[in-house]
Protein backbone atom coordinates (compact mmCIF):
# COMPACT_ATOMS: atom_id res chain seq x y z
CA UNK A 1 0.00 0.00 0.00
CA UNK A 2 0.91 3.79 -1.13
CA UNK A 3 1.73 5.05 2.26
CA UNK A 4 0.61 9.10 2.44
CA UNK A 5 4.15 11.43 3.35
CA UNK A 6 2.93 13.55 6.50
CA UNK A 7 5.51 16.43 8.06
CA UNK A 8 4.78 16.32 12.20
CA UNK A 9 6.36 19.64 13.54
CA UNK A 10 6.00 20.39 16.92
CA UNK A 11 6.87 22.42 20.37
CA UNK A 12 8.32 19.92 22.54
CA UNK A 13 8.24 22.49 25.08
CA UNK A 14 4.49 23.68 24.78
CA UNK A 15 2.43 23.13 27.22
CA UNK A 16 4.38 21.92 30.13
CA UNK A 17 5.88 19.45 27.76
CA UNK A 18 2.96 17.35 27.08
CA UNK A 19 3.53 16.73 23.88
CA UNK A 20 6.71 14.30 24.86
CA UNK A 21 4.51 12.04 26.91
CA UNK A 22 1.79 11.66 24.36
CA UNK A 23 4.62 11.52 21.16
CA UNK A 24 4.89 7.86 20.53
CA UNK A 25 0.85 7.24 21.03
CA UNK A 26 0.05 9.98 18.13
CA UNK A 27 2.86 8.58 15.74
CA UNK A 28 0.99 5.37 15.72
CA UNK A 29 -2.21 6.68 15.52
CA UNK A 30 -0.94 8.28 12.80
CA UNK A 31 1.03 5.18 11.24
CA UNK A 32 -1.81 2.50 11.35
CA UNK A 33 -3.67 5.13 9.58
CA UNK A 34 -1.36 4.72 6.79
CA UNK A 35 0.51 7.67 6.94
CA UNK A 36 4.81 7.51 6.44
CA UNK A 37 5.30 10.41 9.22
CA UNK A 38 8.62 12.54 9.41
CA UNK A 39 8.58 14.43 12.76
CA UNK A 40 10.31 17.61 13.22
CA UNK A 41 11.06 18.90 16.48
CA UNK A 42 11.25 22.76 16.40
CA UNK A 43 14.27 23.97 18.10
CA UNK A 44 14.05 27.89 18.20
CA UNK A 45 11.06 30.72 17.61
CA UNK A 46 10.91 30.76 13.41
CA UNK A 47 11.46 27.18 13.12
CA UNK A 48 7.95 25.83 12.32
CA UNK A 49 8.10 28.90 9.47
CA UNK A 50 11.22 27.60 8.01
CA UNK A 51 10.35 24.02 7.79
CA UNK A 52 7.00 24.39 6.62
CA UNK A 53 7.89 27.02 3.31
CA UNK A 54 11.09 24.81 2.59
CA UNK A 55 9.94 21.70 3.22
CA UNK A 56 6.10 21.25 2.74
CA UNK A 57 6.45 20.39 -1.12
CA UNK A 58 7.96 16.74 -0.01
CA UNK A 59 4.39 15.65 1.95
CA UNK A 60 0.50 15.37 1.57
CA UNK A 61 0.03 16.80 4.89
CA UNK A 62 1.30 18.44 7.74
CA UNK A 63 0.30 18.30 11.19
CA UNK A 64 1.48 20.66 13.97
CA UNK A 65 1.39 20.42 17.70
CA UNK A 66 2.21 23.04 20.20
CA UNK A 67 0.32 26.06 21.33
CA UNK A 68 -1.58 28.78 19.46
CA UNK A 69 2.51 30.28 18.66
CA UNK A 70 3.00 27.30 17.05
CA UNK A 71 -0.04 26.84 14.72
CA UNK A 72 0.80 30.89 13.85
CA UNK A 73 4.14 29.96 12.75
CA UNK A 74 3.18 26.89 10.48
CA UNK A 75 -0.16 28.77 8.87
CA UNK A 76 2.32 32.03 8.44
CA UNK A 77 4.91 29.53 6.72
CA UNK A 78 2.18 27.59 4.57
CA UNK A 79 0.78 31.30 3.50
CA UNK A 80 4.40 32.11 1.89
CA UNK A 81 3.85 29.19 -0.77
CA UNK A 82 2.38 29.03 -3.75
CA UNK A 83 1.27 25.03 -3.20
CA UNK A 84 -0.54 25.01 0.20
CA UNK A 85 -1.46 21.50 2.05
CA UNK A 86 -3.98 20.81 4.14
CA UNK A 87 -2.60 21.27 8.23
CA UNK A 88 -3.58 19.08 10.94
CA UNK A 89 -3.50 20.41 14.07
CA UNK A 90 -2.98 18.81 17.78
CA UNK A 91 -3.00 21.72 20.31
CA UNK A 92 -0.72 21.52 23.25
CA UNK A 93 -0.81 24.46 24.58
CA UNK A 94 -2.67 26.17 27.73
CA UNK A 95 -5.68 28.02 25.89
CA UNK A 96 -5.94 26.93 22.92
CA UNK A 97 -8.57 29.61 21.47
CA UNK A 98 -8.40 28.54 17.70
CA UNK A 99 -8.17 24.81 18.16
CA UNK A 100 -11.55 25.46 20.70
CA UNK A 101 -12.94 27.42 17.81
CA UNK A 102 -12.61 25.15 14.94
CA UNK A 103 -14.01 21.94 17.83
CA UNK A 104 -10.75 20.05 18.00
CA UNK A 105 -10.65 18.13 21.24
CA UNK A 106 -7.77 19.49 23.95
CA UNK A 107 -7.13 16.12 24.59
CA UNK A 108 -3.95 15.54 22.27
CA UNK A 109 -5.07 11.36 21.80
CA UNK A 110 -8.64 12.69 20.49
CA UNK A 111 -7.52 15.62 18.14
CA UNK A 112 -4.69 13.11 16.76
CA UNK A 113 -7.54 10.54 15.72
CA UNK A 114 -9.71 13.52 14.45
CA UNK A 115 -6.89 14.30 11.81
CA UNK A 116 -6.88 10.90 10.65
CA UNK A 117 -10.88 10.64 10.49
CA UNK A 118 -11.95 13.96 9.87
CA UNK A 119 -12.45 16.55 7.06
CA UNK A 120 -11.11 19.72 5.63
CA UNK A 121 -12.24 22.94 6.57
CA UNK A 122 -11.59 25.85 3.94
CA UNK A 123 -10.41 28.57 6.72
CA UNK A 124 -9.81 32.05 6.57
CA UNK A 125 -6.32 33.62 7.67
CA UNK A 126 -5.40 37.24 8.53
CA UNK A 127 -2.53 39.21 6.46
CA UNK A 128 -0.91 41.90 8.81
CA UNK A 129 1.44 44.39 6.94
CA UNK A 130 3.51 41.65 5.72
CA UNK A 131 2.91 39.06 8.55
CA UNK A 132 0.16 36.54 8.73
CA UNK A 133 -2.04 36.03 11.81
CA UNK A 134 -4.61 32.97 12.50
CA UNK A 135 -7.20 34.36 14.62
CA UNK A 136 -6.34 37.48 16.69
CA UNK A 137 -4.48 40.69 16.04
CA UNK A 138 -4.41 43.08 19.18
CA UNK A 139 -2.65 46.13 20.69
CA UNK A 140 -2.98 48.40 23.85
CA UNK A 141 -3.81 47.11 27.13
CA UNK A 142 -2.59 43.61 28.03
CA UNK A 143 0.29 44.13 24.44
CA UNK A 144 2.20 46.62 26.03
CA UNK A 145 3.27 43.63 28.83
CA UNK A 146 6.98 42.00 27.95
CA UNK A 147 7.46 39.62 26.14
CA UNK A 148 9.93 37.37 28.46
CA UNK A 149 7.41 34.79 30.07
CA UNK A 150 6.33 31.92 28.63
CA UNK A 151 2.82 32.08 29.57
CA UNK A 152 2.22 35.67 27.20
CA UNK A 153 -1.25 36.91 27.18
CA UNK A 154 -3.30 33.56 28.73
CA UNK A 155 -6.00 35.42 29.72
CA UNK A 156 -7.31 38.80 27.71
CA UNK A 157 -9.85 40.01 30.27
CA UNK A 158 -8.14 38.32 33.69
CA UNK A 159 -5.04 40.25 32.70
CA UNK A 160 -7.21 43.51 32.00
CA UNK A 161 -8.58 43.34 35.38
CA UNK A 162 -4.99 43.04 36.75
CA UNK A 163 -3.83 45.72 35.01
CA UNK A 164 -7.19 47.77 35.75
CA UNK A 165 -6.78 47.11 39.36
CA UNK A 166 -3.27 48.86 39.74
CA UNK A 167 -5.16 51.72 38.33
CA UNK A 168 -5.24 53.85 41.18
CA UNK A 169 -6.40 56.82 39.30
CA UNK A 170 -8.20 56.46 35.76
CA UNK A 171 -5.71 58.68 34.02
CA UNK A 172 -2.97 55.87 34.16
CA UNK A 173 -4.66 53.63 32.08
CA UNK A 174 -3.08 53.78 28.99
CA UNK A 175 -4.43 54.63 25.79
CA UNK A 176 -3.50 55.44 22.27
CA UNK A 177 -4.55 57.86 19.32
CA UNK A 178 -6.33 55.60 16.75
CA UNK A 179 -7.89 56.62 13.00
CA UNK A 180 -9.20 53.35 11.54
CA UNK A 181 -11.12 53.38 8.30
CA UNK A 182 -13.02 50.47 6.65
CA UNK A 183 -15.61 49.76 4.14
CA UNK A 184 -15.62 53.78 3.05
CA UNK A 185 -15.85 54.61 6.81
CA UNK A 186 -13.34 56.90 8.57
CA UNK A 187 -13.50 57.16 12.35
CA UNK A 188 -11.06 58.75 15.02
CA UNK A 189 -10.87 58.18 18.96
CA UNK A 190 -8.76 57.16 21.75
CA UNK A 191 -8.66 53.61 22.66
CA UNK A 192 -6.97 51.52 25.59
CA UNK A 193 -7.53 47.69 23.65
CA UNK A 194 -8.24 46.86 19.77
CA UNK A 195 -8.70 43.14 18.65
CA UNK A 196 -9.07 42.04 14.97
CA UNK A 197 -10.76 38.33 15.50
CA UNK A 198 -11.81 35.28 13.80
CA UNK A 199 -12.10 33.25 17.20
CA UNK A 200 -15.09 32.02 18.74
CA UNK A 201 -12.97 32.81 22.34
CA UNK A 202 -10.46 34.87 23.23
CA UNK A 203 -8.03 33.88 26.58
CA UNK A 204 -10.68 31.16 26.95
CA UNK A 205 -13.86 33.70 26.97
CA UNK A 206 -16.30 32.61 25.11
CA UNK A 207 -18.44 35.12 22.72
CA UNK A 208 -16.04 38.20 23.91
CA UNK A 209 -15.37 38.50 20.00
CA UNK A 210 -19.27 38.24 19.40
CA UNK A 211 -22.01 36.81 17.81
CA UNK A 212 -22.45 34.86 14.94
CA UNK A 213 -19.00 34.10 14.27
CA UNK A 214 -17.78 32.24 11.06
CA UNK A 215 -14.41 31.23 10.77
CA UNK A 216 -14.57 31.01 6.85
CA UNK A 217 -16.99 33.83 5.84
CA UNK A 218 -14.08 36.43 4.93
CA UNK A 219 -14.73 38.43 7.87
CA UNK A 220 -12.76 39.81 11.03
CA UNK A 221 -15.13 40.56 14.07
CA UNK A 222 -13.11 43.99 15.21
CA UNK A 223 -13.58 44.79 18.81
CA UNK A 224 -11.96 49.02 20.00
CA UNK A 225 -12.75 49.41 23.24
CA UNK A 226 -12.62 53.35 24.13
CA UNK A 227 -10.29 55.06 27.22
CA UNK A 228 -12.87 54.97 29.97
CA UNK A 229 -13.40 58.80 31.77
CA UNK A 230 -14.06 57.50 35.23
CA UNK A 231 -14.58 54.01 37.46
CA UNK A 232 -18.18 53.59 36.33
CA UNK A 233 -17.29 53.69 32.70
CA UNK A 234 -14.83 51.38 33.45
CA UNK A 235 -16.68 48.63 34.97
CA UNK A 236 -19.58 49.06 32.12
CA UNK A 237 -17.14 48.35 29.72
CA UNK A 238 -15.85 45.26 30.97
CA UNK A 239 -19.48 43.86 32.14
CA UNK A 240 -20.04 44.32 28.77
CA UNK A 241 -17.31 42.53 27.34
CA UNK A 242 -17.60 39.31 29.40
CA UNK A 243 -21.40 39.49 28.27
CA UNK A 244 -21.10 40.83 25.14
CA UNK A 245 -23.50 43.24 25.31
CA UNK A 246 -22.46 46.17 22.86
CA UNK A 247 -22.35 49.65 24.56
CA UNK A 248 -21.62 51.93 21.76
CA UNK A 249 -20.55 54.72 23.73
CA UNK A 250 -17.85 52.77 25.31
CA UNK A 251 -16.77 50.38 22.09
CA UNK A 252 -16.70 50.05 18.21
CA UNK A 253 -17.45 46.80 17.20
CA UNK A 254 -18.12 46.06 13.79
CA UNK A 255 -17.16 43.11 11.01
CA UNK A 256 -15.12 43.61 7.66
CA UNK A 257 -12.89 42.07 5.36
CA UNK A 258 -10.12 44.78 5.65
CA UNK A 259 -9.20 47.56 7.89
CA UNK A 260 -6.20 50.04 8.29
CA UNK A 261 -5.36 51.30 11.74
CA UNK A 262 -3.44 54.20 12.18
CA UNK A 263 -1.49 55.64 15.53
CA UNK A 264 0.36 58.54 16.34
CA UNK A 265 3.64 56.85 17.31
CA UNK A 266 4.64 52.99 16.58
CA UNK A 267 2.77 50.88 19.44
CA UNK A 268 3.02 47.00 20.27
CA UNK A 269 1.21 44.77 18.50
CA UNK A 270 0.46 40.88 19.20
CA UNK A 271 -0.33 38.37 16.90
CA UNK A 272 -1.83 35.31 18.05
CA UNK A 273 -0.40 35.72 21.54
CA UNK A 274 2.69 36.41 20.26
CA UNK A 275 5.28 39.78 19.50
CA UNK A 276 3.70 41.07 16.35
CA UNK A 277 6.59 44.70 16.57
CA UNK A 278 5.67 47.98 16.88
CA UNK A 279 3.88 49.71 14.16
CA UNK A 280 2.00 53.06 13.47
CA UNK A 281 0.04 51.96 10.59
CA UNK A 282 -0.81 48.72 9.80
CA UNK A 283 -3.23 47.07 7.04
CA UNK A 284 -5.25 43.81 8.15
CA UNK A 285 -6.90 42.08 5.38
CA UNK A 286 -9.03 38.69 5.33
CA UNK A 287 -7.71 36.23 3.16
CA UNK A 288 -10.88 34.14 2.87
CA UNK A 289 -10.59 30.24 3.32
CA UNK A 290 -6.83 30.53 1.97
CA UNK A 291 -6.53 27.14 3.82
CA UNK A 292 -7.46 24.10 4.46
CA UNK A 293 -7.29 23.02 8.23
CA UNK A 294 -8.54 19.14 9.14
CA UNK A 295 -11.21 19.61 12.12
CA UNK A 296 -13.06 16.27 13.62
Amino acid sequence: MDRKKMLFIYNPHAGKASIRSNLLDMIDIFTKAGYEVTAYPTQQQGDAIKATRERADEFEILTCSGGDGTLDEVVTGMMERENRIPIGYVPAGTTNDFAKSLGISSSMIKATESIVNGKLFPCDVGSFNEDTFVYIAAFGLFTDVSYATDQQIKNVLGHMAYILEGAKRINSIPSHHVKYSHDGIETEDDFMFGMITNSLSVGGFRKITGKNVELNDGLFEVTLIKKPKNMIELNMILASLVGRKIVTEYMDCFKTNEIIIETDENIPWTLDGEFGGYHSRVKIVNEKQALQIIVP
